[in-house]
């Protein structure tokens, strides 16, 4: 009976500090605890300015005058929502309450870096139409900013493929179900976007059971002068 209650109190706490990692990483409190490979490393940034680096939302280094510092992050499976920094503001992420399953875009002024607009769209249950009419109302110079969460390939056609290929991605082709996408691309950019990550869903080198891992990225875009 003792080895039993024993075993039972184990079971108990095992599952209260389950409970606890989660809370605190959907609340997005900085914290050290890993569960495995769950999640990658979180983004080092909090609303506002960074305090853990000296460089605009935490980069490595500074970006040259006539750039924007930007950092980023996918979703982690389907539990913490994708988080997006520019020039040391928080645009999106679950402390904002502006994220969600999907395809999560931040628009943002060439010139003056200057937050557009917001939103996420739902590629799983929701209508690709949606996204569709979103992108189709940016402006010449705008930055366009995407983040996967969960699942952003269900639904997407070629229409949105080739929408988002215009404005830079080298891999939304490729996209599948459950893979892991962060970019940054450009309404009227002549070239290919060199800020994209893609990972797979692949059974073999996930980190977390049906996801592949976090993707983080940072960088410094060059100011529209035009």
């Amino acid at each position: 009976m003792r080895t039993g209650g024993i075993l039972k109190l184990a079971a108990f706490v095992s599952v209260f500090l389950l409970g606890v990692f989660l809370a605190f990483e959907l609340l997005e409190i900085n914290t050290d605890f890993k569960l495995g490979n769950m999640f990658a490393r979180s983004m080092s940034v909090d609303e506002g300015s960074t305090k853990a680096s000296p460089h605009k939302c935490g980069l490595s280094k500074s970006c040259p005058e006539g750039h924007f510092s930007f950092k980023m992050a996918s979703g982690a499976a389907s539990v913490v929502g994708p988080k997006m920094c520019l020039e040391d503001n928080i645009l999106m992420s679950g402390v904002k309450n502006n994220v969600g399953r999907g395809m999560n875009i931040a628009l943002v002024n060439g010139k003056t870096g200057e937050l557009l607009k917001t939103d996420f769209f739902d590629l799983w249950a929701g209508d690709v139409n949606d996204v569709i009419t979103f992108l189709k109302t940016i402006d010449e110079g705008t930055v366009v900013m995407i983040a996967t969460f969960d699942d952003s390939a269900t639904k997407l056609n070629d229409e949105l493929k080739t929408m988002l290929s215009d404005l830079g991605s080298s891999s939304i082709g490729s996209l599948g179900f459950r893979d892991n996408w962060i970019f940054v691309g450009g309404k009227g950019i002549k070239t290919k976007s060199p800020f994209e990550q893609h990972i797979k869903n692949s059974a073999d080198t996930n980190k977390y059971e049906g996801w592949p891992e976090v993707l983080e990225m940072e960088g410094c875009i060059p100011q529209r002068k035009e």
